[in-house]
């Protein structure tokens, strides 16, 4: 790319106006240069399968016009983000979207990338290479803002995960892990393999290495389109320069021209000399469109021209933010204000004729067919499914708050409870006893599992990023989260299990110690399984802490201990809760593991001498004998698969409703 202009103060408007038509012309002709390259579709790589099929050496095209996204301002009616847009990105290039805070980067980052939130209505039309089609899997990815990552992880692991997840199986684990420790050397992070990533409470990489971990997974699968949300804030201007260089490099790479779009919030004069292209926006209106070298010739030419030796980038967005709207360097008389110069920009950029020869080349761009995109190969499900279960486990062994925090508290309070009830013999006083010691451990022992929600949501938080981008599907990330789970939830539940029922001197015999442990497990992770439905939909991990616990609470007092099954009022504690509560079944399941076989001194004078565990249940405690304990184990594990199987679909459901209500919230123009 040509070396930007710096006009000194002394150059003239007609110079500059000579200058900025000339290059506009000479532009142009460049564009319909390249897009009169005939598509060439080469044969499939002879490497392993590594980019999975035949590859269209005119990448991809994407062109929108008058883009109009608003968004529902309660009251207040709506409120307009992007107004009336129209522009383009074509393989090869860097497209740069740059403006004030809240100008409508990110949004505009969004909506071509498909990404709009429910409460947004867009207008206008996208296409991709000339046709309304969405983003097939392998062809894009998306850097978002915020670094979601496993903290656990070292780089190198995060990176070799998200390659085996991502990549076809035709490639060796060699290839992949190759693939792997290139794009990390590309990115500079040759020196932190090792490192973990870290988050809260715990070291690692710093805000701008996260960043670049974040762009590595996107790149690995060599996509053709790249949405980049503020690749480099968090980085200093040298490693801002190295970053957005591979990155510039990367869509020139190999014979394969790639189409980059990135917001960029304050580029360094080096950084703005890597764009070919400058979407500059200010409260959602375009400023300028067109090469990022004839920017400084546009704002010259209309009264605001750069001063020399100073950053582009700077001078630009000092021109166009009305959030300041005087400098106090100069005197009131004399300042320009912001506004009046956002004004005459955007009048004067749609008056242009580079305005009317943009709108000239999305046109082109429409007309000219350049093929739908094909969905890359990636790897299969059962592999998708081993990976996902190996990363998760390494996570959840790693992270203390997961699991090992709730074992250790696990353990202490089986060591209050098998104190506290020890050795309840075999009196008439132990019923009781050994009925309260089963309801706390079926009701506040599986209750304590909520504990592991926040860590939980940050798991959802990666699975939403990764998800959007294609990386696995919602099945697999379900499969791979309960398959890793399963070996802590065992440990849970029979060390603090052994714990609490020796101790006390409950039903002696292997098959009811093994009951009462099973009991435990499939009840812990049916909590776990309610937790994951609510995580869905509330991800806020305070609120969902508290959703959690206050339906927990419901299930508790409708179990059937507090107020026995014949006492409960018929509305509502009755008729559902009763029977959806799972602490029915466990309650039930308990009982009749503890007293079937065993029989009590009778307190009753004149009566008989020992008490049948069988009329306990029946009487004291009104279990229902016609069903077997082992029927209410069948339950307890059906619920917990049930309740997996209904967070399933509510993910998928809410993948699949989401582009539905953009469809429907999206109208075309008028």
């Amino acid at each position: 790319m040509s070396s930007l202009p710096y006009p000194s103060k002394q150059s003239s408007a007609s110079d500059h106006r000579l200058n900025y038509q000339s290059t506009s012309l000479r532009y142009n002709q460049e564009i319909k240069a390249t897009l009169e390259v005939k598509t060439v579709v080469p044969p499939p790589s002879s490497r392993g399968g590594g980019e999975g099929a035949a590859t269209d050496h005119n990448g991809v095209f994407l062109t929108w016009e008058d883009l109009w996204v608003t968004v529902s301002n309660g009251k207040k009616g709506s409120k307009s983000i992007l107004q009336g847009l129209t522009g383009y990105a074509q393989p090869g290039e860097l497209l740069a979207i740059m403006g004030p805070s809240g100008c409508g980067k990110s949004t505009l980052l969004d909506t071509l990338a498909g990404r709009l939130g429910s409460n947004t209505r867009q207008t206008g039309d996208i296409l991709i290479n000339g046709h309304k089609q969405r983003l097939a899997y392998g062809t894009s990815a998306y850097v978002t803002q915020d670094e979601t990552l496993i903290t656990t992880l070292t780089v190198k692991e995060a990176v070799y995960y998200s390659a085996q997840l991502q990549l076809p199986d035709l490639m060796s684990r060699a290839e992949k892990k190759e693939r792997a420790e290139v794009t990390i050397r590309e990115m500079g992070l040759q020196d932190a393999m090792n490192t973990r990533i870290g988050g809260w409470g715990s070291k690692g990489l710093s805000g701008g290495q996260k960043r670049r971990v974040s762009i590595c997974i996107e790149i690995l699968t060599h996509p053709k389109l790249l949405f980049l949300d503020e690749p480099t804030s968090g980085l200093d201007s040298a490693a801002s320069y190295y970053v957005m260089s591979r990155i510039v490099r990367f869509d020139r790479k190999d014979e394969n021209r790639r189409t980059v779009i990135a917001s960029i919030h304050q580029p360094s004069g080096e950084v703005f000399q890597l764009f070919d292209s400058l979407c500059l926006l200010s409260a959602g209106k375009v400023v300028y469109f067109g090469p990022a070298s004839q920017a400084n010739e546009f704002f010259a030419l209309n009264g605001f021209p750069c001063p020399t030796l100073q950053n582009p980038s700077d001078h630009f967005l000092k021109t166009i933010n009305k959030d300041f709207e005087t400098d106090p360097e100069q005197g009131l008389e004399d300042a320009i204000t912001a506004e009046v110069a956002i004004n005459t920009l955007t009048k004067a950029y749609k008056s242009s004729d580079h305005y009317q020869q943009v709108k000239r080349l999305v046109t082109e761009i429409c007309e000219k067919d350049c093929g739908t995109l094909e969905e890359r190969s990636h790897s299969s499900f059962l592999t998708q499914c081993l990976v996902l279960t190996r990363r998760s486990f390494v996570n959840m062994y790693r992270d203390l708050g997961y699991y090992w925090l709730r074992v250790a508290i696990y353990v202490s309070l089986a060591l209050g409870l098998a104190t506290l009830f020890y050795n309840l013999g075999s009196d008439n006083d132990s019923i009781q006893d050994r009925g309260s010691l089963l309801m706390f451990i079926a009701s506040f022992l599986t209750f304590m599992t909520i504990g592991g929600f926040p860590s939980f949501v940050e798991d959802m938080k990666v699975f939403e990023r990764e998800r959007l981008n294609g990386h696995y599907g919602a099945t697999a990330f379900v499969f791979g989260n309960t398959f890793s789970a399963f070996p802590y939830l065992l440990l849970i539940s029979v060390i603090p299990g052994a714990l609490t029922y020796y101790f006390p001197g409950l039903h002696k015999g292997y098959e009811h110690f093994i009951y009462f442990i099973l009991v435990l497990f499939v009840c812990m992770m049916l909590v776990e399984s309610l937790m994951m439905i609510v995580a869905s939909i509330v991800p806020n991990f305070l609120m969902g802490i508290i959703t959690g616990s206050g339906i927990q609470a419901f299930m508790i007092l409708g179990g059937g201990f507090f107020r026995l099954p014949n006492d409960l009022p018929q509305p509502f504690w009755k008729y559902p809760m009763y029977y959806i509560a799972f602490h029915k079944y466990a309650y039930q399941g308990m009982f009749k593991n503890e007293f079937e076989g065993l029989t009590f001194p009778s307190n009753q004078a004149g009566g008989p001498r020992t008490i049948p565990g069988e009329q306990i249940l029946r009487d004291q405690w009104q279990v229902e004998m016609g069903v077997s304990k082992w029927a209410d184990l069948a339950i307890l594990l059906g619920m917990a698969v049930l309740y997996r199987i209904l967070f399933l679909v509510i993910i998928k459901t809410t993948e699949k409703i989401k582009p539905i209500i953009a469809d429907i919230v999206s109208v075309p123009p008028k």
